[in-house]
């Protein structure tokens, strides 16, 4: 049975973006990017909100560019390589290969999906996984905490939900960026 990951790179006050919606703040450093990559290869499908699939989609022909660094032409790849499923009531059409759109969260068809996967699931972008969360779907936790206070903005975590966690992996890097690897608890 496949897990399902939410990841996230947020703020120490916990922010994925600032309250302009920014988050250039959070982009890692190509130590914390191959970090990253390793974690994404065994991901067999990305669970999508419209915000976060326009952000992620850049992805899709990014590796074109002569000049991208190996670190990110590979998390290209990667991402190209994996199924998507978009939920949005809004987005007409996808601009990547591999990609479907859904007009609803379905918690059913997210368990059904689970249960038919062989590789693990990561769902993006803290509405999404809120509604994930609400449901008891979330599975692990996977935290890369940046050194920056931004003072407020989208919050990492769904208001009004109480999970129990437990510390799974933990590791520091050269910049001061922290990964967390959280279980939830049953």
């Amino acid at each position: 049975m496949a897990k399902l990951i939410y990841s996230a790179i947020t703020s120490l006050d916990g922010c994925v973006a600032d309250k302009d919606g920014n988050f250039d703040w959070a982009v890692p450093d190509d130590e914390v990017h191959a970090f990253i990559n390793d974690l994404e290869r065994p991901i067999g499908t990305y669970l999508y909100g419209r915000r976060m699939y326009e952000v992620m989609v850049g992805w899709e022909g990014i590796d074109t560019r002569a000049d991208l660094p190996a670190v990110m032409s590979d998390f290209a790849a990667i991402w190209r390589a994996t199924d998507k499923i978009v939920y949005t009531k809004t987005l007409k059409q996808v601009s990547s290969e591999r990609t479907r759109i859904e007009r609803e969260f379905d918690p059913d068809a997210v368990r059904r999906l689970k249960t038919t996967q062989e590789r693990d699931i990561s769902i993006g972008g803290p509405e999404l996984a809120a509604q994930a969360f609400l449901a008891g779907l979330v599975d692990e936790c996977h935290l890369f905490v940046t050194p920056i206070i931004v003072g407020g903005g989208a919050q990492v975590f769904p208001r009004h939900v109480r999970v129990g966690l437990e510390l799974q992996d933990e590791r520091r890097f050269d910049a001061g960026v922290v990964y967390l690897r959280y279980r939830i608890r049953p």
